[in-house]
């Protein structure tokens, strides 16, 4: 038994060495290229500095926001972006399955010796991602120390959870959709309306908008796991959620079962692959 748990943990190991040596080796191609390259991450900075922008713009003309003060939204909208930028890091690859189904790459991915959605992730490098992460960060930054909440240990703890619970949900939404991009390479579409979707509504507190979509946006489309649930929890604005607190307050853990089923559906999906030509 022991001989068989370190055999998988040096497998293991092993897998994810030779997975940032393919991001390394992507890296450094992206740098060949440095104007496109610094053009990537300024587009990424430009696209997360026009929420801040409206976000400012908004919070300046309007003392609270759904019954928010701007601080909590500060907040909100921080953690949205961090989150939003981790996962553009990580898993945004997912939404262009289509393409790479269309150019017949998927089934070469079938035949090497790793995780096809592994491969999927690992197929280029999101330098746009970079931008994303930079805004996202300096703003989390900026609105951690500037509201007024007492950082407990145990505050800081759900915060870390439900800045990771928020990534994994995000993943979840479009790990779910590229399933169908398996089989219907045209429903890319569907992921970039739905991420437009994220982006526009997703730094705000949902409690402004009419029940109703705040209903759609959490049984749905589970936006408001990302980032709103857990940012009421953490400040205190539980008395308008479209679920009861204790769900809420779970988001963390509801994200990564999220992911977990996404991740399954696209197993069961990509076993149903029947190829580029049918």
């Amino acid at each position: 038994m022991a001989e068989e748990i370190l055999r998988r943990a040096r497998a293991f190991v092993t897998a994810w060495r030779i997975a940032l040596r393919i991001v390394g080796v992507s890296f450094r191609a992206e740098l060949q290229y440095r104007s496109n390259f610094l053009s990537s991450i300024a587009l990424g900075i430009a696209w997360q500095g026009s929420v801040i922008v409206f976000a400012t713009v908004l919070l300046g003309n309007f003392t609270d926001m759904g019954g928010w003060p701007s601080g909590a939204v500060l907040l909100l909208a921080s953690m949205r972006m961090l989150s939003h930028g981790v996962y553009a890091l990580l898993f945004d690859r997912s939404h262009r399955l289509g393409v790479l189904v269309q150019e017949g790459r998927i089934d070469a991915f079938l035949i090497r010796p790793m995780p096809v959605y592994r491969q999927v992730q690992l197929a280029e490098f999101p330098t746009n991602a970079l931008g994303d992460l930079l805004v996202g960060a300096s703003m989390f930054t900026g609105a951690v120390t500037t509201i007024d909440l007492h950082w407990t240990p145990l505050r800081i703890l759900y915060l870390t959870s439900g800045l990771i619970g928020g990534t994994l949900m995000e993943a979840a939404v479009f790990t779910a959709l590229s399933s169908a991009h398996l089989h219907f390479p045209s429903s890319s579409a569907w992921s970039t309306w739905i991420e437009e979707i994220f982006g526009m509504f997703g730094s705000y507190p949902l409690s402004f908008l009419p029940r109703s979509v705040g209903a759609l946006f959490t049984f749905v489309l589970p936006l408001a796991f990302i980032a709103y649930f857990p940012a009421a929890e953490l400040t205190g604005h539980t008395d308008h959620l479209t679920v009861p607190s204790a769900v809420a307050l779970a988001s963390p853990a509801i994200g990564l079962g999220a992911f977990v089923a996404a991740r399954l559906l696209w197993n069961v999906s990509l076993r149903r692959y029947t190829g580029v030509t049918g």
